[in-house]
């Protein structure tokens, strides 16, 4: 038995302290332990990473992590491993060190035997010189919170550094179908599996009048499309150089998508059939990536599909709220391309949508909102019965439905959290379904508030 460093030992006890603490007092401890730890000791998460016999994989990317990280930690479950995991979404590098802290013993042995840990983009440089990571999945990268990541080349040339920050015998895994992604392996020396929708039926729902990238990220000509999925993600060539989209080694074939989930034939020879009980072509692409990095852990396809066939959400990621009846669907959106996707969920369904919105400004969230303007709120507009806006931008976003055509007498301003969520039940009948869409902490506070109405649990129980 290695006991830590004394350094690292006295901060592994004050951030355990730490976390005992705030638990006595009903909150989550998903993150202050960690700060605590990382201040007294950088390195103390590192030690206890190092210890875990199967490696640590780290998820980032703009959309889509939290819900890939999850479904791939109950992917390595069922083949047997018994990972620690940031699943209440704390993702950065104090997110982090609170989950290793937290699985430890308090003389920094790992209870678990891997780790799956869910990174914010901003921090994962920082997160790969800490842990290590065994493989490192790249989701997507799209334009977000530009106050907070900078512009898209800022954040890919973040994802190259992460990269070249991993050991020789590393896996990259990478979403073919991002050029901005499939860029970041051309120099990786080590072992890179790519994920992608092998099906040209599947195209986005929504005209994408807003790209991120329309130019080769390596020679600056124009890029063409055979086919659009999101954005810039889908089937793409440059003329130019002969920069494409490779041929993925984990494909989906023969997708479909409805109200209930999304059905995809992995092709490549393994024909593994998979349901995700999520609706929306991009939860097709999260569960791409959580068996192409099952496969870069030596995990068949057949058990990553039975994982992701039994998947619950996390909050605010199409998650269920049962409440006098009704139903409130939770989507967290914070950029374009993310709202995009879900008001394409929303439009594949039939009937009207009712609506509780709500637009923050918080650090989390992002201080300049003016995203909203490129959100395609025109598509939504006409199947929408009512809205209810909230949040500390409510009168923001209330405008731009305005402009969108939603009609004024359709919207309802409502401060304050509680208010709005009492405005929607009243507004709605038993058997409704409400779709809600709201930035990060504009999520978390509708959860607070459904948790304090009984309706829901607190995030970090789930």
């Amino acid at each position: 038995m290695v006991v830590l460093p004394a350094r690292s030992l006295a901060a592994l006890i004050a951030a355990k302290l730490t976390r005992a603490a705030l638990r006595l007092t009903g909150r989550g401890a998903t993150t202050l332990p960690g700060l605590a730890a990382l201040s007294l000791d950088p390195a103390v998460a590192a030690h206890i990473a190092a210890r875990l016999p199967k490696g640590v994989v780290v998820v980032s990317g703009t959309n889509g992590k939290t819900t890939t990280s999850r479904m791939l930690a109950d992917v390595v479950r069922l083949s047997g491993w018994h990972p620690v995991h940031n699943r209440a979404g704390s993702n950065l590098a104090r997110g982090v060190a609170a989950a290793l802290v937290a699985d430890a013993t308090w003389i920094g042995e790992p209870r678990a035997d891997g780790a799956i840990f869910e990174v914010d983009e901003a921090s994962i440089v920082t997160v790969a010189r800490l842990v290590r990571p065994r493989v490192l999945v790249i989701t997507n990268l799209f334009r977000d919170q530009l106050d907070r990541y900078g512009e898209l080349d800022t954040v890919a040339r973040r994802m190259r550094d992460a990269a070249a920050a991993l050991p020789v015998q590393a896996t990259l895994v990478l979403n073919a179908d991002d050029p901005i992604v499939n860029l970041i392996g051309d120099n990786f020396a080590g072992k890179v599996i790519r994920f992608g929708i092998d099906d040209a039926t599947v195209h986005g729902a929504l005209a994408q009048n807003v790209s991120d990238l329309t130019h080769c990220p390596r020679c600056r000509a124009r890029l063409r499309y055979d086919r659009v999925v999101l954005g810039h993600v889908g089937d793409y060539r440059c003329p130019n150089c002969g920069f494409a989209r490779p041929h993925p080694e984990v494909a989906a074939t023969q997708v479909e998508s409805d109200a209930e989930g999304t059905r995809f034939v992995l092709g490549a020879g393994e024909g593994a059939a998979v349901r995700v009980p999520l609706p929306g072509v991009y939860n097709a692409y999260n569960a791409l990536a959580a068996i192409a990095a099952g496969h870069a852990l030596g995990i068949e396809a057949t058990t990553a599909a039975r994982a992701i066939g039994s998947f619950r959400p996390a909050f605010g990621r199409l998650e269920l709220v049962e409440a006098e009846g009704r139903r409130l669907r939770l989507v967290l959106v914070k950029n374009p391309a993310g709202f995009n996707a879900a008001a394409a969920t929303l439009l594949s369904r039939v009937g009207s949508v009712r609506l509780l919105t709500a637009l923050n400004d918080l650090d989390a969230d992002g201080r300049d909102v003016s995203w909203i303007w490129d959100a395609d709120f025109e598509a939504l507009a006409p199947r929408i019965e009512w809205a209810v806006v909230t949040g500390l931008r409510s009168r923001d976003l209330a405008l731009r439905l305005k402009y969108a055509g939603l009609k004024p007498d359709r919207t309802y301003v409502v401060d304050g959290w509680d208010d709005a969520v009492r405005d929607v039940l009243r507004r709605s009948r038993p058997g409704d379904e409400i779709d809600v869409l709201a930035t990060y902490t504009a999520t978390l506070a509708l959860r607070r508030t459904l948790s304090r109405m009984g309706y829901a649990k607190e995030f970090w129980q789930d």
